[in-house]
């Protein structure tokens, strides 16, 4: 069987999860993936969601800070064979990524940076840090916070992914918490692991207008042409991305509420996902919607720029990064990590003198 390690839920306990989605919030997953690690027991109280959303107020030194020197400033919560300890600092990445994140985000376009308010959900804070000014009050939408809130869920985890698996192999070295969660961003950092939704979207303004559709589905159906359709299909899902069903809906909702159901790049989108769900040639390849497809429309009509969206996916990721750290530390046969080289190059060589090379 294929196993998820988040929680060591079997890929086939998806629908409970896509049920979670609908609504669980997102700190209450937080805290009981990292803690308990047992998606059945998973309830909604104020207390829980304090554990991982609560600020400190040292708002200033985390401007300049990476994730990685977290561990500078939290010299308490770095022992790794300290329970108590991978707690806290568990608690304190989850809680501070938001933060960083919508830092980044208001240093990128020149506005003030929002503090956070202990009186708002995790997702709601997020918004409020990232589109708050100090001009006018902000309101935060229901809708809105509660489409983040199913994305950072759905993105929380994913199997034994490039990031993933480089969260593990750095903790396996006993590097600490904070250092193996920067690993974790660095390589989510690469276009091939943390772009997909970004892709999706630049897709979707390449073809520009509706009346152009029928020109590049020839084109995706072709071949010999290296256009791909963007966000359709995915290869661990040989049938409908279980998560796109839960985004899809999400996606709607947002577009409703906003009143962007006109805006030229979403009525492409919306077209374009119609003509994949009935067309032949792609029902045929199961080449559906996958939740990248949706992410990053939604992320678009929210106000994020595409720049934000792999910052977006590290947020939501840094929770299946901590369980998976977390299983990993608890495991008394854990070993350091030695992924097995095979050389196939020549048996041997003369060393060549420089002179003569």
């Amino acid at each position: 069987m294929e196993f998820c390690f988040i929680a060591a839920i079997p890929l086939n306990s998806w629908p409970k999860i896509l049920n979670f989605s609908r609504s669980a919030i997102y700190c209450s997953m937080a805290n009981y993936l990292t803690m308990i690690r047992n998606v059945n027991f998973i309830p909604q109280s104020p207390t829980t969601r304090c554990c991982t959303s609560r600020s400190t107020g040292f708002l200033p030194v985390f401007a300049a800070m990476p994730t990685r020197a977290l561990s500078a400033f939290y010299h308490d919560s770095t022992d790794i064979n300290d329970p108590t300890q991978r707690m806290i600092a568990s608690r304190r990445m989850i809680a501070k990524m938001p933060t960083l994140a919508a830092m980044a985000y208001k240093y990128s376009i020149g506005q003030p940076f929002v503090y956070p308010t202990n009186n708002l959900d995790y997702s709601s804070n997020f918004l409020r840090m990232c589109f708050a000014v100090p001009c006018e009050d902000y309101k935060s939408n229901p809708v809105l916070a509660r489409a983040m809130d199913r994305i950072f869920i759905l993105h929380a985890d994913h199997e034994q992914n490039a990031s993933t698996a480089t969260v593990r192999l750095a903790g396996s070295s006993g590097a600490n918490p904070f250092a193996c969660i920067a690993a974790g961003i660095a390589c989510l950092w690469g276009p091939a692991h943390g772009g997909a939704n970004e892709a999706a979207l630049n897709m979707l303004h390449e073809i520009g207008s509706v009346d152009n559709i029928p020109e590049y589905v020839n084109r995706a159906k072709d071949k010999d042409d290296p256009f791909r359709l963007m966000g359709f299909g995915h290869r661990v899902y040989k049938n409908y991305d279980p998560r796109a069903r839960i985004m899809q809906t999400t996606c709607h909702e947002v577009l409703d509420e906003l009143g962007l159901r006109n805006d030229p790049i979403l009525r492409v989108a919306m077209e374009l996902e119609k003509i994949a769900l009935e067309d032949e040639y792609f029902v045929s390849r199961q080449l559906y919607p996958n939740i990248d497809f949706y992410s990053g429309i939604t992320l678009s009509a929210l106000g994020f720029p595409t720049t934000m969206f792999t910052v977006l996916f590290a947020l939501a990721r840094t929770v299946g990064w901590i369980a998976q750290w977390t299983e990993m530390m608890e495991d008394p046969q854990q070993r350091i990590g030695r992924p097995r080289q095979l050389y196939i190059g020549p048996e041997q060589r003369d060393y060549v003198p420089m002179a003569n090379r």
